[in-house]
């Protein structure tokens, strides 16, 4: 019960004092991958003038693969500040910098396990909602230098969050994370992450309950539903 209480009171305070610590842009750039030239947007980094986030994309940033990035469902990208010296541990060859993620926005105190689907939050000038955990795809290990980073992406809680954005706006770096409204749904990001990857058969009614929240982003049902085929 002590460990609930602190673990609910620990989660509060973390959103009480979310701060973005970076804005970070991106122009295409051609990779490798597998003998073919591949265009990615994932190099992103820090800008000094911030970003504004748009309806659909953040303005002025890369969005190469239209299929599986931009647009409603995932008009801005946001990972926590707060792990990324683990993840340099772990990766200490890699090229490190604000936006290594490939986010547009750093931010500091941001936690997977305390953000539900359908949160709402003002960040700076914008108002944006929670609409599903990013899943890792090659571009990442390439940009990590090595696809283990793929493995321990979908080992940890930390998917990073995808937004839609409510309310078109500026947002620039020490611009607080508010939360606005909280959308009464038992599923937090981390949850729906974990789900995904690793759900087993005594979770498929679980499975199916994420299936049908309204804020849920469709294309993270449809990867639901993989694992929900994938068990059967």
């Amino acid at each position: 019960m002590l460990a609930d209480h602190c673990s609910r009171y620990l989660g509060y305070f973390c959103r009480l004092f979310m701060k973005v610590i970076s804005t970070n842009l991106g122009d295409p750039k051609v990779i490798k991958w597998r003998g073919k030239n591949v265009q990615t947007g994932i190099y992103k980094y820090p800008v000094n003038q911030g970003i504004y986030l748009g309806e659909t994309d953040v303005k002025e940033d890369a969005v190469v693969d239209r299929k599986y990035h931009g647009g409603i469902d995932k008009a801005c990208y946001l990972f926590s500040a707060d792990v990324y010296e683990g993840w340099k541990l772990r990766f200490p060859k890699a090229d490190w910098s604000l936006g290594m993620f490939g986010e547009n926005l750093t931010v500091q105190g941001l936690d997977e396990r305390n953000v539900y689907i359908g949160d709402q939050y003002e960040i700076g000038e914008s108002l944006v909602e929670v609409s599903e955990p990013r899943e890792p795809c090659f571009k990442l290990g390439v940009r990590f230098g090595t696809q283990t980073v793929l493995k321990q992406c979908i080992n940890s809680h930390s998917s990073g969050v995808y937004v839609r954005v409510l309310r078109n706006g500026k947002v620039v770096a020490g611009d607080a994370m508010k939360l606005i409204k909280r959308e009464q749904n038992e599923f937090s990001l981390a949850r729906i992450y974990w789900l995904r990857y690793h759900a087993a058969l005594s979770d498929v009614p679980e499975l199916k309950r994420a299936m049908e929240l309204e804020c849920l982003a469709s294309s993270a049902k449809r990867g639901l539903d993989k694992r929900l085929v994938f068990l059967s």
